[in-house]
């Protein structure tokens, strides 16, 4: 037979309180911490934020193709404005007369070292030579001032000044002469003879050795049978030999030159001078000293064609 419900039927209703229960054991979470919790452990909410956030960029990264083009960009603008390169009139004249300037300081540069490379391997009694040649012809300079000093002073201080003024004339037409080639001319001298067995010799080693005599003092030469003067051109010969003022000249060839002995032999015999220039192409030179030598051969005078003396 059903029993009526009694008390024990209150378990049931008991056991639903737990349930209800729990919801306010969650609120120590939201709001404190509980008793003895870690202090040192922050929440979410009270973290630092790191400095950098704090600080606002000026302007916003570029990204790296724009950092590219930029770049680029100014490369462009660099190169338009060096190239091409404006130069202005003066700036390009001042240039050409400093690149003159420089080459010719250099050419200058490198003869001066040629030349003293020649005279730093020449033999001790070459060199003395080559002072003696100096001085002579400082005092062969030297005298002719004397004598043109000395000649003025006599027309000047002369009482008969249109005498002495014939006979400086007459001196100075034989002067001429001699020089001109139209008449003969006597004096001490030296005689140079050049063989040449293989013909190497050309005219343009005749005419160094013409040169050297000449800056030697050589007063008046003669060349085999043609007087040498002022005008005297040199030309090789096809077949072997040499035209002097259209004259074939053949080996051997001999100058005859009159000067100062002591002055001319020291000039040809300088290192890397006229002797050793001919002695290299197989050709022999020979010289002698003479206190009398005779240059006959004369030519015939021209009257100049288009030269006329200038108005003083």
């Amino acid at each position: 037979m059903p029993t009526e419900p009694g008390p024990e039927a209150a378990p049931p209703v008991a056991r639903r309180a737990p349930a209800v229960t729990p919801a306010p054991a969650r609120a120590p979470e939201v709001t404190a911490e509980a008793p003895g919790a870690d202090s040192r452990t922050p929440e979410p909410d009270d973290e630092p934020e790191p400095e950098d956030d704090l600080e606002e960029p000026e302007h916003p990264p570029m990204s790296v193709s724009a950092h590219t083009e930029d770049r680029h960009a100014g490369r462009r603008r660099l190169m338009a404005a060096l190239w091409p390169p404006r130069v202005s009139r003066g700036q390009l004249v001042v240039a050409l007369l400093l690149f003159s300037l420089g080459l010719g300081l250099a050419i200058q540069v490198r003869s001066t070292n040629d030349h003293h490379s020649q005279l730093r391997g020449a033999r001790q009694e070459d060199l003395v030579r080559i002072l003696d040649e100096l001085d002579s012809r400082q005092q062969r300079l030297q005298q002719e001032k004397a004598e043109l000093e000395q000649s003025l002073a006599k027309l000047e201080n002369s009482s008969n000044q249109a005498k002495e003024a014939q006979e400086q004339t007459r001196k100075k037409v034989t002067e001429l002469g001699v020089l001109a080639g139209t008449v003969q001319a006597t004096g001490p001298g030296i005689v140079l003879t050049v063989d040449d067995p293989q013909g190497q010799v050309k005219a343009d080693m005749l005419l160094d050795t013409l040169q050297e005599l000449r800056a030697a003092g050589a007063e008046a030469i003669q060349i085999n049978d043609v007087r040498v003067v002022v005008n005297t051109y040199f030309t090789d010969v096809s077949g072997g030999g040499v035209q002097i003022d259209g004259k074939k000249v053949s080996a051997p060839y001999r100058f005859t030159v009159v000067g100062n002995p002591q002055d001319l032999t020291p000039a040809l015999n300088i290192p890397g001078g006229v002797v050793r220039t001919l002695e290299s192409h197989q050709a022999r030179a020979t010289i002698s000293q003479q206190q009398k030598v005779v240059v006959d051969a004369l030519v015939d005078p021209r009257t100049p064609q288009y030269a006329k003396p200038a108005p003083k």
